[in-house]
C-alpha cells in the first residue's frame, strides 16, 4: 500500500489519481501542521470565518479539499496531528533563525523533518510500506553507485528538488514522486480530467504559519521581541549611518528601508552579536567563498575530498559552477566567479547535472 501526503492542492491530488490509476491501493494522508487558532502574543483571537479564509497550504480548507479529492477517489483517508512536532523542528527554528541575522528556509526544514520523516514512520503504522508526494523531482536507484538518487524535476521551471536535498537513503528508497515526469499543464490536464475538485485551485506561495502578516511581525509576537529595540546602521568603514529597530527585519541584498546615500545601498552583512546591520555597493554583495553547516550527502556516501558541481543557493537561483571541498573538518564552497547575496541561513544544494549530490545550509563564515 502506498500512502499520499495531501496537501488538499492539484499536485498531490493528482499524484493520486495516477497511483489510483496504476492500480495501486493508496490511502491519503493530510498532514494539520499549523493551529490557524493559535494566538499569538498580544494578538486578538481570530474568528472562525478569518480562520476558514487563510487557503493556504495545511489550512483547514486545505485538509478539507483534501478529503474531497480522496472522497472523490473512494479512497480511505486520515489526518494525522503533528502541530508539535512542526512548532519545535520548524517555526522555533525559523524565529530562532531571523534573531541570528539569517534568513531561513522553512519548507526545507518541514520537508527533513516532519514531512517525510512523520509521513514515513506514520505511513508504516497504517501498513503503507511507501509514501508519496506532489513534488516535481524524481528519484531512482543507481546499481553501480548502490544508492538511491534524487532528480531534478523534468520540468525545470517547476522543480522543487532543491527542497529535499534533506532526504536520507532510507526515505528515498520508501518515496515516490508521480508527477517528476510533468509538466504544470499536464498535471492541470490530468486533474480536470479526472474531475478532481482542485484542478483549478491556484498555488500556495506563502509560508502557512505566517498566515498573511510580515515575517517581522511573526516573529516579535512570536518570541515577544520588543520592536522598539534599536542598533546601528554603520557603512563598510564602520561609520554610524543610521539605526534599526531588529536585525530580523532585514536580510542580505535587502535594499527597501535603508537610508538615502546619494546611490543605491545594500545589506551586506548582518552582526546579531554587536546587533548590527553592515551596508555597502552591489559590488560588496559578491563573494566566492562560504561554508557550509548540517550537510547531507545522497549521491555520495560521503565528502572525501573535493568535487566540481554546480551550486544553487536559493530557490529562484540558476546553478553555478564550483568546487566543493574540505578545509579543517568543515564543507567549503567556492564558486568559480563571485555571486550575489549568499545568504546565511539559506540551503545550497549541489547538483550533477540533473542529480543532487548533496547540500547543507549556509553559515556566517566565509
Amino acid at each position: 500500500m502506498i500512502a499520499v501526503a495531501m496537501s488538499g492542492g492539484v499536485d498531490s491530488s493528482t499524484a493520486a489519481v495516477l497511483l489510483k490509476n496504476a492500480g495501486h491501493d493508496i490511502v491519503g494522508l493530510s498532514m494539520q501542521l499549523w493551529n490557524q487558532r493559535r494566538k499569538l502574543q498580544g494578538e486578538e483571537d481570530s474568528s472562525e470565518s478569518e480562520i476558514q479564509r487563510t487557503g493556504r497550504c495545511c489550512s483547514l480548507d486545505d485538509i478539507w479539499d483534501a478529503r474531497r479529492v480522496a472522497s472523490h477517489l473512494g479512497m480511505p483517508f486520515y489526518v494525522l496531528n503533528l502541530e508539535d512536532e512542526f512548532e519545535n523542528t520548524v517555526v522555533a527554528p525559523f524565529v530562532a533563525s531571523y534573531l541570528r541575522g539569517e534568513t531561513p528556509s522553512p519548507c526545507i526544514q518541514c520537508n527533513n523533518y516532519v514531512k517525510f520523516h512523520h509521513l514515513v514512520e506514520k505511513a508504516a503504522g497504517i501498513g503503507a510500506d511507501r509514501v508519496a508526494t506532489g513534488h516535481y523531482a524524481r528519484v531512482r536507484y543507481d546499481d553501480a553507485l548502490g544508492r538511491w538518487l534524487l532528480l531534478r524535476g523534468r520540468d525545470r521551471s517547476k522543480d522543487q528538488s532543491y527542497f529535499l536535498f534533506g532526504l536520507t537513503q532510507d526515505q528515498l528508497s520508501r518515496t515516490l514522486f508521480p508527477l517528476g515526469e510533468l509538466s504544470k499543464p499536464e498535471v492541470r490536464e490530468i486533474a480536470r480530467g479526472a474531475g478532481l475538485p482542485t484542478y483549478d485551485k491556484p498555488e500556495s506561495q506563502e509560508i502557512c504559519f505566517v498566515q498573511g502578516r510580515s515575517y517581522a511581525d511573526f516573529v516579535e509576537k512570536y518570541a515577544s521581541v520588543q520592536p522598539e529595540k534599536t542598533g546601528n546602521i554603520v557603512n563598510q568603514d564602520g561609520n554610524v549611518v543610521g539605526t534599526h529597530s531588529g536585525i530580523h527585519k532585514y536580510t542580505i541584498g535587502q535594499r527597501k528601508g535603508l537610508i538615502a546615500a546619494g546611490r543605491p545601498q545594500y545589506v551586506v552583512k548582518i552582526e546579531p552579536l554587536e546587533n548590527r546591520i553592515v551596508i555597502g555597493d552591489d559590488p560588496d554583495l559578491h563573494r566566492k567563498r562560504f561554508s557550509i553547516r548540517d550537510h547531507n550527502w545522497i549521491a555520495v556516501e560521503r565528502l572525501a575530498g573535493s568535487i566540481r558541481c554546480d551550486v544553487q543557493i536559493r530557490n529562484r537561483f540558476e546553478p553555478q559552477p564550483a568546487v566543493v571541498s574540505l578545509a579543517n573538518g568543515e564543507v567549503i564552497v567556492e564558486f568559480d566567479s563571485p555571486q550575489r547575496a549568499i545568504t546565511p541561513g539559506q540551503a545550497a544544494v549541489f547538483y550533477w547535472d540533473d542529480v543532487v549530490v548533496g547540500g547543507g545550509w549556509i553559515s556566517g563564515r566565509p
